[in-house]
């Protein structure tokens, strides 16, 4: 889990690795392509976090040719919301938009899903937006199913 590694599920060409640091302009560029937006800031803020201030880093990237073109950000929370076990929380998925839909998202899922296993994390959260009906479809193909709890939110 710490090292670089090459998973079997991965389409070929494709290593799914460990983020590192060094990773964060490329993702904001990734992330540009997606939201049409410059969140550098917030996103290394993101990186920083999900690398460096948690004692479990599970964040992966997928590498083509030595060019990173996707990544999943998440953490390790050990307890949230009156619950005592751990929960890995899968914050960000990106993937270069030129290479959608070639198995690159779902590789660096699976590898997370091992790797947060042999952790013996038993779950992984993330939220989705309603209409996002790609990106649901995506995550129900890959397992997940609507959790047992009601986010509540308030306008301030």
């Amino acid at each position: 889990m710490d090292r670089d590694r090459n998973d079997l599920t991965a389409p070929e060409g494709v290593t799914i690795r460990n983020l590192r640091l060094e990773d964060r302009a490329r993702l904001a560029q990734l992330d540009l392509e997606h939201t049409g937006r410059s969140r550098t800031l917030w996103l290394e803020n993101k990186i920083k976090r999900a690398l460096n201030e948690t004692d479990v880093a599970i964040s992966l990237g997928a590498e083509q040719a030595g060019v990173l073109i996707g990544a999943v950000l998440g953490t390790v929370q050990f307890g949230e919301f009156g619950r005592c076990e751990p929960v890995a929380v899968l914050d960000t998925v990106l993937v270069d938009k030129k290479l959608a839909r070639r198995g690159i998202a779902r590789a660096m899922l699976e590898q997370l899903v091992t790797n947060l296993k042999g952790l013996r994390i038993a779950r992984l959260r993330t939220e989705v937006a309603w209409d996002e009906l790609e990106l649901i479809a995506f995550f129900g193909k890959s397992g997940f199913s609507p959790a047992p709890r009601l986010v509540l939110e308030r306008e301030l």
